[in-house]
C-alpha cells in the first residue's frame, strides 16, 4: 500500500505545481511583468528593449583631413535617436572594432553570453528576453587609402567567394613554380621561388584569417536570429546571409551620379549647344596597388565613372560637353573608365593630372577653357583647388552667377539674409564662332574683335565648377568662399531617427512596412529585404547653414566664420 499510494501523491504534487504555474502565469500577463525570486523582472513587448552596435573603429584619413561620414559621428546620433524612441541609455551598448577578426569575435561573444544567461539582465535587474534585442552590425571590411577618402559609410559587400578563387589559383600556381623550380639550374631562379612561395603563404594565411572571420560572423549573426534577436545590418552587405533589415548608405554609383547631376543642373546643360559646348573634365582617383604589392580592386571606381556617365554620357554624345584633354568624347561608354583614372597614392598625382588635361597652347597663351571638374571627393578636391590657382584661374564658383557674392554667401550663413539666384547668361554660340560682325563695317569689326578677345581671355581663366565628396571640415571655408563649388554628404540624424524607429518596430515584434524610408532590395544575393535608405545631401554655399551648420554637423568657426 505505501508504494502504491506514493506516486499517487507524487502525481498530486505535480498537478498542483502545474496549477500554480498556470496561476502565476495568468498573473504575469495581467501585470505585464511578475517578480521573480531573484527580483528580476523579464522585458515584455511593451518595452523598447535592448541595441547593442557594433561599428568599425575610424578609419585613418591622408594628411588628417577628416570627412563628416565618420562612425564616430555616427554613433552619438544613434544613441540620442534610440533614448528619443524610447531606450534607456544603459540598454545602448557601443563596440568597435579595427579589424573583422575582433569584430566577429565580439559579436560572437555577446550573442553567446545573452544565450547561455550569463549577461541576460541589465543595471535595473530586468530580464532581456532574445526577441527584445537588436544587433546593429555594421562590418568591418578593407578600403584602400583612396576608398577611405570617401568616409566610412561607402558600401561594400563581405564576401568569402574571392578567398576560395584566390586559393584555388594560388595550389594551381604554386604546382606550376614548384615545376619550374625542378627544371630550373640557376640560384636566381630559386630564390625568385622562395620570395614569391613567402609570399604566397602570407597572402594564404591572410584570405584563411579573413574567411574564417566570416564564418564566425555569420555562424553569429545566424545563431542570433534563430534565439529570436534581430539583426539590423549597417553599409556593408554579407553575400549569402539576409539580414532583418539592411542600411543602404552611399555607394560609389549614387556618389559620382551626385556631382554629374548638380553639375548638369548648375551649368544648365540642357540649354548647350554644339557651336557653344561646355567644358567638363573628370578626375577618377584610385590606388592602383594595394600595401602588400597585388594590384587593388577597382569595382569602386568602376561603379563610380559608370554613375557618372549615367548622367553625362549623352551631352557628350550630343556634342554639348567636351574634354579639353579629349579623355572623353561622344564615343566614350561607362566602361572607359580607365580613360579618367590615375593613381592617386602617389604624391602630387593629382596636380600632375590636372596639369597636362589643361595644358596652354603656349607659354603666352591664355588658361584652358573649362567649366566643370568633378574631383570625386573633398581630399581630391582640395588638390584640385590648389592647381587651379597655380594655373592662372581667377574668381570663384560666385562669379557664375553674378546675382551671388562673397559677401551675399557670408550673409546667407550667418542668417543675415537669404540669396537670390538667376540664370547664367550664356550666348547660344561661342564669341569665337559667331559670325553676326561680318556684317559691320571695319572698324567696328576691329573694336568687336579686341573686346571679344578680351572676353575670350577672361572666360578662359575663370574659375570653374569643382565638385567633391565627404563635407571635409578643412574644405568648407573653400566652400563659403567659392573656390570649391559643392561636398556631398549623408543625411545622419535622418538616417540615425529611422534606424532608431526600425529597432523599436523589431523588437516589439512589428514589420517595418509602416515605414516611408524602407523598401525591399536585393541585399548580399538575397531578395526581399528591408532596406532603409535616403538621398544623399548635396552642400554649397547657398545651403550650407541649413544641411551643415543648423543640424550642428559643423560650426561657424568651422566654416571660417
Amino acid at each position: 500500500m505505501v508504494f502504491t499510494r506514493r506516486p499517487a501523491a507524487v502525481l498530486t504534487a505535480i498537478v498542483a505545481a502545474c496549477a500554480m504555474a498556470i496561476s502565476l502565469t495568468a498573473c504575469t500577463t495581467d501585470a505585464n511583468s511578475q517578480d521573480t525570486a531573484d527580483d528580476r523582472t523579464t522585458v515584455t513587448s511593451s518595452a523598447p528593449g535592448v541595441v547593442a552596435m557594433f561599428t568599425p573603429s575610424d578609419g585613418i584619413t591622408l594628411n588628417q583631413q577628416t570627412p563628416l561620414n565618420k562612425w564616430a559621428k555616427l554613433t552619438p546620433n544613434l544613441t540620442k535617436a534610440l533614448t528619443s524612441a524610447g531606450f534607456k541609455k544603459g540598454d545602448i551598448s557601443h563596440t568597435t572594432s579595427d579589424s573583422l577578426d575582433k569584430q566577429s569575435r565580439a559579436i560572437q561573444d555577446y550573442v553567446v553570453n545573452h544565450l547561455s544567461g550569463s549577461n541576460t539582465t541589465d543595471d535595473a535587474g530586468i530580464v532581456i528576453s532574445p526577441d527584445n534585442i537588436t544587433l546593429l552590425v555594421a562590418p568591418v571590411v578593407e578600403a584602400d587609402a583612396s576608398t577611405r577618402q570617401y568616409g566610412d559609410y561607402v558600401s561594400q559587400e563581405l564576401s568569402t567567394a574571392d578567398t576560395a578563387e584566390g586559393s584555388d589559383s594560388t595550389d594551381s600556381s604554386d604546382s606550376s613554380n614548384s615545376s619550374d623550380s625542378s627544371d630550373s639550374s640557376t640560384g636566381s631562379d630559386s630564390t625568385d621561388d622562395s620570395s614569391s612561395d613567402a609570399s604566397k603563404t602570407v597572402g594564404d594565411s591572410k584570405n584563411a584569417a579573413q574567411a574564417e572571420a566570416v564564418d564566425r560572423l555569420v555562424s553569429s549573426l545566424k545563431l542570433a536570429k534563430e534565439s529570436g534577436m534581430h539583426v539590423v545590418l549597417m553599409g556593408n552587405s554579407i553575400k549569402g546571409y539576409k539580414p532583418d533589415a539592411f542600411v543602404k548608405f552611399s555607394d560609389a554609383q549614387a556618389i559620382g551620379k551626385l556631382q554629374a547631376e548638380k553639375i548638369v543642373s548648375k551649368l544648365e546643360l540642357s540649354k548647350a549647344s554644339k557651336d557653344n559646348p561646355k567644358h567638363i573634365e573628370v578626375l577618377m582617383p584610385y590606388t592602383a596597388v594595394d600595401e602588400s604589392g597585388e594590384a587593388s580592386d577597382s569595382t569602386f571606381v568602376q561603379e563610380a565613372f559608370r554613375g557618372i556617365w549615367q548622367v553625362l554620357g549623352a551631352y557628350y554624345q550630343k556634342g554639348v560637353v567636351e574634354s579639353p584633354s579629349g579623355t572623353l568624347n561622344g564615343n566614350s561608354t561607362e566602361d572607359d573608365w580607365q580613360s579618367v583614372a590615375y593613381d592617386a597614392s602617389k604624391e602630387g598625382s593629382t596636380a600632375k593630372v590636372l596639369d597636362a588635361r589643361l595644358a596652354k597652347a603656349d607659354e603666352h597663351a591664355s588658361p584652358t577653357r573649362i567649366d566643370g571638374i568633378i574631383a570625386m571627393n573633398d581630399y581630391i578636391a582640395s588638390e584640385v583647388v590648389t592647381e587651379l590657382d597655380d594655373l592662372g584661374y581667377t574668381g570663384s564658383a560666385a562669379d557664375i552667377n553674378p546675382q551671388i557674392t562673397i559677401s551675399g554667401i557670408v550673409g546667407n550663413i550667418t542668417g543675415k539674409k537669404d540669396l537670390s539666384r538667376s540664370d547664367v547668361p550664356d550666348p547660344i554660340k561661342s564669341p569665337e564662332k559667331d559670325d553676326s560682325a561680318d556684317s559691320t563695317d571695319s572698324a567696328d569689326t576691329q573694336d568687336d574683335s579686341t573686346a571679344t578677345d578680351k572676353t575670350d581671355k577672361t572666360k578662359d581663366s575663370q574659375w570653374p565648377l569643382v565638385t567633391g565628396y565627404g563635407a571635409y571640415v578643412s574644405n568648407i571655408p573653400s566652400i563659403v568662399n567659392g573656390k570649391q563649388w559643392m561636398t556631398g554628404i549623408e543625411d545622419r540624424q535622418t538616417l540615425a531617427e529611422n534606424i532608431a524607429e526600425a529597432c523599436a518596430l523589431l523588437n516589439k515584434g512589428q514589420t517595418l512596412t509602416s515605414m516611408s524610408s524602407v523598401r525591399n532590395t536585393e541585399v548580399g544575393g538575397k531578395k526581399k529585404v528591408p532596406t532603409i535608405s535616403g538621398p544623399l545631401l548635396a552642400v554649397s554655399a547657398s545651403n550650407l547653414k541649413v544641411t551643415l551648420i543648423d543640424p550642428g554637423y559643423i560650426s561657424l568657426a568651422d566654416a571660417g566664420l
